[in-house]
């Protein structure tokens, strides 16, 4: 069985990867991609810690509730943040950070 120690690393690692993709990286898309998959890290932390922070054998479920609004505001950000990347792409004609120097078109 795995034990909380095991997913804080694996959080840890896709966090790790998803930062490193962010800083990285200068294709948006790309870079919006790896933000959602920091945040896919934080919610496997809250889980792991609902999970083993149970009492008398239950989870506490509380950090599971938590993920599940985290997620259905994460559905709402990413609807609007590709509707600004297509919106981007289509006044500027590319999505890489570097050719993006102003706001002004």
């Amino acid at each position: 069985m795995a034990s909380l120690h095991d997913y804080l690393l694996v959080s840890g690692l896709l966090f790790a990867i998803g930062l490193a993709g962010v800083v990285l990286r200068r294709n948006i898309i790309v870079m919006f991609m790896c933000l959602e998959l920091m945040l896919s890290a934080a919610n496997l932390t809250l889980v792991a810690f609902s999970r083993f922070n149970g009492m008398n054998g239950l989870p506490d479920y509380n950090g599971q509730m938590l993920v599940f609004f985290v997620i259905t505001v994460a559905a709402a950000e990413v609807s609007v943040g590709l509707a600004i990347i297509v919106a981007l792409y289509r006044a500027r004609q590319t999505i890489h950070t570097d050719d993006l120097n102003s706001l002004k078109g």
